[in-house]
């Protein structure tokens, strides 16, 4: 015989070469199972996590910055209107233009906005100013005319699809020195419900 023929308990003969085969063609059909599984598996979750993964609700960048240092010297009198020791008032106003697009498909609120630096002592945080103290400093501060422009203010509803542009204006209490060692300078806006936005500041700082 050409090929091996074993007898089984039962005495009939068997094929050994036709039982290979067969063996090998089902673990061959067995491995394409369950690689086609897996490819099946690895496309359902990419899909779901792409699915599932929205972009941010807004974008925005920051367009131009200025800062401006004041430095005062109070020396007020005392009883007798006797001037005592002067007191040294430090602080850096920092104006940033920034715009800001609602990429969703529902109205966000703008709720609050902040600068942030990052000095030699660790990373600050300031509170923009509101729409009323705006205005008072550019009163305050004549010299800062030419910077004065639409400001962004608060509660306000942005539409889908709508860019905002305005001005913020922080104040830091801190000397020009420290100002100018600074690491950092980004801008943080929040929005009800939303996740905040944070602008970084690339370009650079106008000294007015």
């Amino acid at each position: 015989m050409s090929q091996l023929q074993l007898k089984n308990d039962s005495g009939q003969q068997t094929d050994a070469s036709h039982s290979g085969d067969d063996y090998a063609k089902g673990s061959s059909y067995l491995l394409w199972t369950t690689i086609a599984a897996f490819v099946l598996v690895s496309v359902g979750i990419t899909l779901f996590v792409l699915s599932s993964r929205k972009p941010p609700p807004a974008v925005g960048e920051v367009t131009q910055v200025w800062a401006h240092e004041v430095h005062t010297i109070n020396t007020p009198l005392d009883a007798n209107g006797v001037p005592t020791p002067g007191e040294v008032f430090d602080q850096v106003l920092v104006f940033g233009q920034i715009r800001v697009r609602n990429q969703s498909d529902q109205p966000i609120v703008l709720h609050e906005m902040m600068a942030n630096v990052t000095l030699e002592d660790g990373p600050r945080s300031s509170y923009a100013a509101t729409a009323t103290d705006y205005e008072r400093i550019f009163i305050a501060y004549r010299q800062l005319a030419g910077l004065h422009s639409k400001t962004l203010v608060r509660d306000t509803v942005i539409q889908p699809g709508q860019v905002l542009d305005g001005m913020i204006v922080s104040s830091f209490h801190i000397s020009k020195s420290d100002w100018d060692k600074r690491k950092d300078l980004s801008f943080t806006l929040q929005f009800k419900f939303h996740p905040d936005l944070l602008l970084v500041a690339n370009g650079p700082v106008i000294e007015k």
